[in-house]
């Protein structure tokens, strides 16, 4: 299997669990992969330090780049980089896609991985939805991405808010192609 470069953007919508999960995730797939590239809104660092009471996001040892850091490798098709996952995907975050507007690296990143033909995983986390969300999600899925809300299940009887949020993040490796070993239904 070839190894997969990825971006993870990481948006201020409440869930920072998920990201801190897909990044915990992510380090044990390390054989998998060839680069990760991490953008993080403001807000994503204020909301993981109120949600998570830390600021643990800095103890992993992947590349951060500045959210208007135009100049990172995936704001380019050339670099080749294979998925993008937006963890937690903040409904403002979504719309933007959806508009094609590209006004940080975050939304650069996405609209190069559509307009490349390649895998957009966003982990829409907002409830209830209206209609322009609803619409929003169908234009990019549409456009070729793939809307994955981070709704948990229960077949595996999670007992912590970290197993609970495993069951979303292992559903979007699966979705992003990783082999990995979680549960499945019926095993």
């Amino acid at each position: 299997m070839r190894k997969k470069k990825i971006v993870i953007a990481i948006t201020g919508a409440s869930g920072a669990i998920y990201a801190k999960v897909l990044l915990q995730k992510l380090v044990g797939l390390k054989d998998q992969i060839e680069a990760v590239g991490v953008v993080m809104s403001d807000n994503a660092k204020d909301v993981w330090k109120y949600e998570l009471a830390d600021e643990s996001y800095k103890d992993f040892n992947f590349n951060f780049f500045d959210k208007n850091d135009f100049m990172a490798p995936f704001a380019s098709g050339s670099a080749k980089y294979d998925t993008m996952i937006i963890v937690p995907c903040s409904m403002g975050t979504l719309g933007r896609i959806a508009a094609g507007i590209s006004n940080d690296l975050t939304t650069r990143a996405a609209d190069v991985i559509l307009k490349e033909r390649r895998k957009l995983i966003l982990v829409a986390r907002d409830t209830p939805l209206n209609l322009i969300h609803i619409n929003n999600m169908k234009t990019i899925t549409e456009a070729g991405g793939i809307i994955c809300p981070a709704v948990p299940s229960f077949y595996s009887k999670p007992k912590t808010f970290e197993e609970l949020a495993a069951t979303v993040i292992d559903r979007v490796l699966d979705l992003a192609g990783f082999e990995t070993d979680t549960y499945q239904w019926g095993e």
